[in-house]
């Protein structure tokens, strides 16, 4: 199955989150929730290097790089169905806020679910209502607003 990922070109896929061509990147692939066509899903299994302050749980910076990988090829991926474009056609998304609420410790030793779903798109915004849960329970929950990305080179007037 392909990843939302799979699509971005490739000036686009050296994020070390998602990127396809970071060399020691985590390669986070998101897809459509097979369960839930309205949500999409990422997981993700920490390696022991991503510890926190507290043994054998996940370092907090990780969840939100997570939250962040995910929201924005979630955004995308919103995006390209609203728009009635088909997933090859992807844009690239950027975070303009994050929002994270740490509920409970998060343990390493286990797989991670990332799910998002769509608040609202409004021309270039889109916000996501996040979740991230470990063995059965909802660890932390976050809000993004992603703007789609325009290169410079593309903008025709003034910011």
């Amino acid at each position: 199955m392909r990843a939302f990922q799979d699509d971005y070109p490739d000036e686009f896929s050296h994020c070390f989150g998602c990127g396809k061509r970071h060399p020691q990147g985590l390669r986070l692939r998101t897809f459509w929730d097979a369960d839930d066509p309205e949500r999409t899903l990422t997981r993700f299994t920490p390696a022991p290097i991503y510890s926190g302050g507290v043994p054998g749980h996940v370092y907090g910076g990780l969840i939100a790089a997570l939250f962040d990988c995910h929201g924005t090829a979630s955004a995308a991926a919103f995006a390209c169905r609203l728009e009635d474009r088909p997933l090859a056609a992807i844009v690239r998304y950027v975070t303009a806020s994050l929002k994270v609420d740490f509920l409970h410790p998060t343990p390493q030793d286990t797989e991670l679910t990332l799910c998002a779903r769509l608040i609202e798109h409004s021309g270039r915004k889109i916000r996501l209502a996040m979740e991230l849960a470990a063995a059965g329970e909802i660890r932390a929950q976050a809000e993004m607003l992603a703007i789609r990305f325009r290169a410079p080179e593309m903008e025709s007037g003034p910011r």
